[in-house]
């Protein structure tokens, strides 16, 4: 039997996100008989590489200092060489960059790109970089449609050249009434009141006070009570503004959390009103848990939520279709609860774990070939 290929996934932070879940995801499900696989990052571990390494994956924390850091770039390229990869594949564009750029120290390796959005915030000089970085990949994964298209006009790569692998979601088990009932009381949900959540980091692409504004634009005894899941640079802020718009006993902030799914089987519909996504965790989850996703049409939402018949989606930066489709979903059980039923039905049939991962490990097989001899050869 032949020895597993040698795998190094590649993030520069492993805080919660959406692509550190599929990371986890991934290295979690990968056929151990074929993938030996690794995982480097180079800051904010989080609970998700604590599960990694207690489940015997082994974890490389690898600290960078500053712009350039030349004990880094020794040690980066210490490791490619001594890990004698078959593949690296990386998930953010300073990861690839680096490994990249010191790849010619294992030059049997594969070298596996990612696209996670469709990168808005990126600068010239980044697309640049991205556009040098995909030219010379091996393969391209995105995650979604729309990013997909994005990276092939910015980068002059074609279409065809970009391996779709939507993520991929855990479908949970069903949690009893009289459980989620005792949940919601301890999260501290008035008895009787509609309930919407957010789970994300407090960034400024995530809008988040946008979501507050239109929270106070419905009329009180219509507003739902909404549960914030997260934490980030803009925790404080977002307190404060929650206290001014007179929301303190509509709002509570629960801070960072490992329990996601089941903060989503509590809730009765989650609200992400992000300016940019790519095939969104968050919303995945939320599918699966039976939670109505009600979300902004940007990036890869559409190609989740369909409007009106799994989810609604509402205008990004629009205040006021915000508050209108929070104000409608609180007030409809029958909506919520059709809704629901077909995200669940979506999330179930077309984007299991098990299938992101077959789908990855194709792409790692294909990158590889009958040709490519193993990082050990």
């Amino acid at each position: 039997m032949a020895e597993p290929r040698r795998v190094l996934v590649v993030s520069d932070e492993m805080e919660v996100g959406g692509s550190q879940r599929q990371i986890a995801h991934l290295l979690a499900g990968l056929d151990r008989a074929r993938w030996q696989a690794e995982l480097l990052y180079f800051r904010n571990r989080s609970f998700l590489a604590d599960r990694l390494a207690e489940s015997g994956i082994r974890v490389h924390e690898l600290p960078k200092r500053g712009r350039i850091d030349p004990r880094f770039v020794l040690r980066l390229a210490a490791l490619l060489r001594r890990g004698r990869y078959d593949i690296v594949h990386c998930y953010s564009l300073t990861a690839e960059l680096w490994v990249r750029a010191l790849l010619p120290v294992s030059p049997r390796c594969a070298f596996i790109a990612s696209v996670r959005g469709l990168c808005l915030h990126h600068t010239r000089r980044q697309w640049r970089f991205k556009r040098w970085i995909v030219r010379r990949a091996d393969a391209v994964i995105a995650n979604a449609r729309a990013g997909a298209r994005a990276t092939a006009e910015r980068t002059g790569l074609p279409l065809g050249r970009i391996s779709l692998v939507p993520n991929g979601v855990e479908m949970p088990a069903s949690i009893a009434p009289d459980r989620r009932a005792r949940e919601r009381d301890a999260l501290g949900v008035p008895p009787g009141r509609c309930c919407g959540l957010f789970v994300g980091r407090f960034v400024a692409v995530k809008n988040i006070p946008l979501l507050l504004d239109a929270l106070a634009l419905v009329a009180a005894a219509r507003r739902p009570f909404l549960l914030l899941a997260g934490d980030g640079p803009l925790d404080a802020e977002l307190r404060a503004q929650a206290t001014r718009l007179g929301l303190d006993a509509d709002v509570r902030f629960l801070g960072e959390r490992s329990d996601a799914q089941a903060l989503m089987q509590c809730a009765d519909f989650l609200v992400l009103c992000s300016r940019e996504e790519g095939l969104s965790n968050v919303v995945l989850e939320a599918m699966a848990a039976g939670c109505t996703p009600l979300v902004s049409a940007v990036g890869g939402n559409p190609e989740l939520v369909e409007h009106e018949r799994n989810g609604l989606l509402f205008p990004s930066d629009d205040g006021a279709a915000l508050a209108a489709a929070l104000e409608r979903v609180a007030g409809d059980d029958a909506l919520r609860a059709r809704l629901a039923g077909a995200a669940y039905d979506d999330a179930a049939h077309g984007y299991a774990v098990d299938e992101m991962v077959r789908r990855t490990e194709a792409v790692y097989a294909r990158v590889l070939g009958p040709s490519r001899r193993t990082g050990g050869d």
